[in-house]
C-alpha cells in the first residue's frame, strides 16, 4: 500500500535507499542486498562461513542498555591460516548515530566494524 493511498506514489526514504529483496530476505538498500549476493558466493566457495544476517550487540554503560547497534552481515573470514571473525556493516551515509554507536561497540566490545 503506497504511504499516500491518495497520491499513488510510495514515500522514499530519508536517504534514498530502495528496499530490495533477495532469497526472500528483505534489504534496506540495493546495496546491502549486492553485498549481501556477494556473501553468499563467497561462502559457497569456502571464503568465507557462518553467515549471520541482523545481529544485534547491545551496548551497555555502567549497566545501562543506552543502545544497540545491529550489524548487517557477520561471518569468519580465513587469514594467515586461521578463521577471523568480522562484522560488517553497509554504509551510504555514515549518520552521527552510526558513528557513535561504532566508537561505543569498539570501546566496550573490542569489535571494530568493516564498512563496505
Amino acid at each position: 500500500m503506497p504511504a499516500y493511498p491518495w497520491s499513488g506514489r510510495h514515500r522514499r526514504g530519508k536517504y534514498a535507499a530502495k528496499p530490495t529483496v533477495v532469497d526472500n530476505i528483505r534489504f534496506a538498500s540495493k546495496k546491502e542486498a549486492n553485498r549481501y549476493s556477494e556473501l553468499k558466493l563467497l561462502e559457497r566457495a569456502g571464503a568465507i562461513r557462518g553467515l549471520q544476517l541482523q545481529v544485534k550487540y547491545p551496548l551497555k554503560v555502567a549497566g545501562f542498555l543506552v543502545c544497540c547497534f545491529i550489524s548487517d552481515f557477520n561471518y569468519n573470514e580465513f587469514v594467515n591460516g586461521q578463521w577471523v571473525p568480522v562484522v560488517e556493516d553497509v554504509k551510504g551515509y555514515r549518520t552521527r548515530e552510526y558513528q557513535i554507536k561504532k566508537k561505543l561497540l569498539f570501546a566496550l566490545h573490542g569489535i571494530q566494524i568493516r564498512e563496505v
